[in-house]
């Protein structure tokens, strides 16, 4: 049988982003060795008349771009060809329900994992006379406790930011929560007003710029606050405010879907507007050598090989 073949072969690879944006398991496909990664963890759920919610915990390889925390781009990943690798995309926390909290879940790719956003403190925590500061996490989640509350709640190492650790010292409003690139803010004294939630990080893993891990914005209680906004990148959600007579009563924002936002908090002791969710978590990973493309010249033995293995693209 006469043998097809053509002058050269000439096979090139080119990257391949596969993203996640719920829990599974992923195959290493035929030559891989290393990918570079996003894996960004489950917002927490803001506090009812307290704290944002911290930002899921946010680690990056990505070239070019960081981590949370502060940190710099982590080393790419070793993978083997063929093995099977546990993909976790991590829920968003609950919105915290009078003295509980709602902390995102963990997300991860394999052996890189990263922290669930710490769940929102409550006022009816210190009510119930238990602390009122949002819990630790990727990013932590934001006070919501009296006047002069000064505990912050801790961020993870290289993941995001703590949150605000001082209350406003008039009427109670909550701090807002961590994220990925800065801290949440503390609650504002005139006008007073829920804290903002911390700033998350963009990344471009995925082809264009998408932002991530904002930290949830904290609520207020009595008729004179302000808006509490989620951090500028918009994945956070905003924190809810009372009406008054110049202005209207806004309700607490969810964290976006898979952007690991923490969610805003709510207003009014009563619970008449209530806290939100925090945003589920992604994972995006990019591998240099993914996928085989034919450009001009090649042999038939490659072309089959290539085909069994699943990797040939037209």
């Amino acid at each position: 049988m006469p043998r097809l073949i053509g002058a050269a072969q000439a096979v090139t690879f080119s990257e391949k982003v596969t993203t996640f944006t719920s829990s599974t398991t992923f195959t290493a496909p035929p030559r891989s060795t290393s990918v570079t990664y996003l894996v960004v963890a489950g917002g927490g759920g803001g506090g009812q008349v307290g704290g944002g919610g911290g930002a899921g915990g946010y680690r990056s390889s990505v070239p070019g771009e960081s981590s949370g925390g502060g940190a710099s781009a982590e080393p790419a990943l070793t993978i083997t060809a063929g093995s099977s690798i546990p993909v976790v995309v991590g829920a968003g926390g609950a919105a915290t329900p009078r003295a509980s909290y709602g902390t995102g879940s963990d997300s991860n790719f394999g052996p890189i994992v990263s922290a669930g956003g710490g769940g929102g403190g409550s006022r009816y925590a210190y009510l119930n006379s238990q602390p009122p500061d949002g819990e630790p996490g990727g990013s932590a989640g934001g006070h919501g406790g009296p006047p002069g509350t000064t505990s912050p709640a801790s961020g993870t190492a290289n993941q995001g930011f703590p949150a605000s650790g001082k209350t406003d010292s008039g009427p109670v409003c909550g701090g807002g929560g961590g994220g990925a690139s800065s801290a949440g803010a503390a609650s504002a004294t005139n006008p007073s007003g829920g804290g903002a939630g911390g700033n998350g990080l963009t990344s471009s893993i995925t082809g264009s710029p998408v932002a991530y891990a904002d930290g949830g914005g904290g609520g207020s209680q009595a008729t004179l606050e302000g808006p509490a906004p989620g951090g500028s990148g918009g994945t956070g959600g905003a924190g809810a405010r009372v009406s008054t007579p110049s202005t209207p009563q806004l309700a607490a924002v969810a964290g976006t879907t898979n952007r690991g936002g923490g969610g805003g908090a709510g207003s009014n002791e009563t619970g008449v507007i209530g806290a939100a969710a925090g945003g589920s978590g992604f994972v995006a990973i990019n591998d240099p050598v993914g996928t085989a493309n034919a450009s001009s010249c090649w042999d038939m033995r490659t072309v089959f090989r290539q085909v069994k293995a699943g990797d040939w693209t037209n």
